[in-house]
């Protein structure tokens, strides 16, 4: 089964773009592990903001990668390799893909789509690059998240620049209701 892993730059108070969506504090002295991650992967499932963030700042930015875009408006998807997932049969699209044959899946965001799959138990890992900096304002990475999750910590690994990469797995969850019946 395939590996949906959340990757997303965040500033040290967990906001993902600044107040005015800009994402000009992240880092891009170096690759921090960038091109090994996206050579592991072969799909991408992306909110449709953050899609047409992509379209309209630089269209080819993943060409030859499949685009999974998530949004119950977006009608006319740019470029054969892109297909819409509604709200309807999201969780249902999201087995299948993750049934398929291929490699890991980059959920790329935004913030609302982490939320989801949060909800539906659907991220295998999250690999967090956690920036040296403070915004105060801004989109929240985590938002609308109605329980609490246990994650488990996988590893880190710091860097020069003052970022660190903090990757974490979903801890399983135990259903007791499970011995009822014992």
């Amino acid at each position: 089964m395939r590996k949906i892993i959340l990757n997303l730059a965040v500033s040290l108070d967990g906001f993902i773009e600044g107040p005015n969506g800009e994402y000009d504090w992240c880092f891009n002295d170096q690759d921090y592990g960038l091109t090994e991650f996206f050579n592991a992967s072969d799909a991408i499932f992306v909110g449709r903001k953050s899609y047409e963030l992509i379209m309209n700042t630089d269209p080819n930015m993943f060409a030859g990668i499949k685009l999974y875009v998530f949004s119950d408006t977006l009608n006319e998807p740019q470029g054969d390799n892109v297909e819409i997932i509604r709200l309807a049969n999201f969780k249902e699209r999201v087995e299948l893909i993750k049934q398929q044959e291929g490699k890991n899946i980059w959920l790329f965001g935004g913030a609302s789509l982490v939320s989801a799959f949060i909800e539906h138990d659907l991220i295998s890992e999250l690999l967090l690059s956690v920036h040296p900096i403070i915004l105060g304002a801004g989109r929240q990475l985590f938002t609308d998240i109605k329980e609490r999750v246990n994650l488990i910590l996988l590893g880190s690994e710091p860097f020069s620049s003052g970022l660190i990469q903090l990757r974490y797995a979903m801890k399983p969850k135990f259903d007791l209701g499970m011995l009822a019946g014992m």
